[in-house]
């Protein structure tokens, strides 16, 4: 069971890794992410409110496929 959650930790640090750079080396050509339509956004004077719905839900179906896709070939 231990052997298990090891694997899957390194898994998800690995994932973790690779979108920190490509967050760190292409930040300038990511400039839509959080801004697409869906994403809600309330700014009021005093008051701002955001929920990236759609990016979430975009970023939740890339995971699921690298997930599935990381299960069936090295698992």
């Amino acid at each position: 069971m231990q052997h298990d959650l090891g694997k899957w930790l390194m898994i998800a640090g690995t994932i973790a890794l690779a979108a920190g750079v490509l967050l760190y080396f292409f930040h300038d050509k990511l400039h839509w992410v959080g801004k697409l339509p869906g994403d809600i956004r309330i700014e009021k004077e005093n008051f701002r409110f955001y929920f990236p719905f759609t990016t979430l839900v975009i970023i939740s179906l890339l995971m699921n496929i690298i997930i599935r896709l990381i299960n069936r070939f090295f698992l």
